[in-house]
């Protein structure tokens, strides 16, 4: 009987015991175990470091290196996921650089990428085998290859024509309806695939939507896949009455060939039953820097006017004629990179600097970070183009990855295959914007707060007077717009 009372008064201690000593276990566990390479902040139990991350993670990383300066990696687990940054370019070039590369060429699909992506079957969160190299040839061949580039140059030139056409009036027309959609669209797509998602870091949360993350991703994924469903449908039946409307013969495709565009070239694979593998179904800152730097501003205007004259529109091909302009897209994308963080995950165990990276560890490389390097930049948080002139310390440095502390578009066999198409994109179209308009700010300067996904965007949208400077193009008057211009890279 005595015996049966003391259980029983021992039954809560019993219970306290059970749910307490697993956590404390596994805290003194991840506490005390022995480190193998690299440095980090002690990580709390269950949630790791995901806590120091918040809100903007490129920045938070940033501060963390900061604090362990001289440690080859960063060391952090996100939950139950090992992760390391390379927050400098040394970091970056022992991480990316030659014999490491295949081993660290994954990228990580979250819930985010699996439901945007059609279950990772796009090319950009492939992992490395034959279809990713097949779609790799793909892009680098035709998509993005440089006989691509000259054939749709007229299309680029005509839709940075309606670009600038939009900015003088107040685009109330109908096809600004679907413009708007897309441009949501983008936004909420780049907004949540760099949004860190509880349960894809803690095992035990994978089924609670704790953050209402997959009602959102839903609801994105069906609008993002009706847009696309329509843009194929559209293109299938114009190749369909254009095969009712003449048999072709040889030479007409070659001609007709000229004319097609990258959705022509993805549904012709769609449609061959023999091809090598069958296909199934940033912000322009560079803008809103110059608008914060009117001396800046004014300085490219005048290369403009002496290089391309103020009777016509600066095309492309006046690029390498315009060393300042370029080298204002240069320091805007050191300052403000497209994507602020490269996610990659290793495939196999591997040492870097003497810290050991096991197979499955998601690696971040800080873009954001690298490029505000005092090692490597006078007065980094300056905008100041002229470091990338000739004469100035960045001069000949590329953005096509060969310097690491230059990586905007990432580096190796998984950096953007888009560069040259970007690149010309936001030069030709910042180039034609200062050429056309004298562009003023209500209140001072802009705000250049960021905000939070994967593109980095402006917390705050732009709000602008664009002056009328097209007479000789366009016969308009000047409006009051928001305007908001994207340029999309895909790391």
């Amino acid at each position: 009987m005595a015996m049966a009372m003391a259980m029983d008064e021992l039954k809560p201690y019993s219970v306290v015991v059970v749910v307490i000593l697993p956590i404390v276990v596994v805290f003194f566990f991840f506490l005390l175990r022995p480190r193998r390479g690299g440095a980090g902040p002690r990580a709390l139990p269950v949630v790791g470091h995901l806590h120091l991350l918040a809100p903007l993670p490129h920045r938070a990383l940033a501060e963390l290196a900061g604090r362990h300066r001289g440690a080859p990696l960063l060391r952090l687990r996100l939950g139950a996921v090992p992760c390391a940054a390379a927050c400098s370019a040394a970091a970056a070039a022992a991480l990316l650089r030659g014999a490491h590369d295949p081993s660290v060429s994954d990228r990580p699909a979250g819930a985010a990428v699996r439901r945007l992506t059609y279950g990772g079957a796009d090319f950009s969160f492939a992992p490395l085998g034959p279809y990713w190299r097949f779609v790799k040839k793909l892009c680098v061949d035709r998509l993005l290859g440089a006989p691509t580039l000259a054939r749709l140059r007229r299309v680029r030139t005509e839709e940075l024509r309606a670009m600038l056409a939009a900015v003088r009036r107040n685009a109330e027309e109908t096809a600004a309806v679907d413009a708007e959609d897309v441009r949501k669209v983008v936004e909420e797509v780049a907004e949540l695939t760099g949004k860190f998602n509880v349960s894809d870091y803690i095992g035990f949360c994978k089924n609670w939507d704790l953050q209402g993350f997959n009602k959102r991703l839903d609801d994105v994924h069906r609008r993002f896949d009706t847009m696309v469903e329509k843009a194929i449908k559209e293109k299938e039946a114009a190749r369909a009455k254009a095969r009712e409307r003449q048999t072709r013969k040889e030479e007409e495709e070659e001609e007709e060939d000229a004319g097609k565009d990258s959705l022509d070239i993805l549904l012709d694979i769609y449609e061959d039953e023999g091809a090598e593998m069958r296909l199934s179904r940033e912000n322009i800152k560079a803008f809103i820097l110059l608008i914060n730097h009117p001396d800046i501003l004014r300085k490219a205007v005048a290369e403009i006017d002496s290089v391309v004259g103020k009777h016509r529109l600066v095309n492309e091909s006046d690029i390498p004629n315009l060393p300042y302009l370029q080298a204002i897209v240069k320091e805007t994308l050191r300052l403000h990179p497209t994507g602020p963080l490269i996610v990659r995950k290793s495939s196999a165990d591997c040492t870097v600097g003497g810290c050991h990276i096991p197979a499955g560890t998601t690696l971040f490389v800080n873009v954001w970070a690298i490029g505000r390097d005092p090692e490597h930049y006078k007065d980094p948080s300056e905008f100041r183009p002229e470091r990338f002139l000739q004469g100035g310390e960045q001069y000949g440095v590329d953005v096509r990855g060969q310097h690491f502390h230059f990586i905007p578009f990432g580096t190796g066999r998984r950096s953007c295959p888009g560069t040259s198409l970007a690149m010309l994109l936001v030069q030709a179209a910042l180039g034609a914007m200062l050429q056309c308009f004298e562009w003023r700010v209500e209140g001072g300067t802009v705000d250049m707060a960021e905000g939070p996904g994967i593109t980095l965007p402006r917390a705050s949208p732009l709000v602008c007077t664009p002056v009328n400077h097209t007479s000789h193009f366009y016969r308009s008057k000047s409006s009051k717009l928001i305007i908001i211009l994207f340029i999309i890279s895909e790391y």
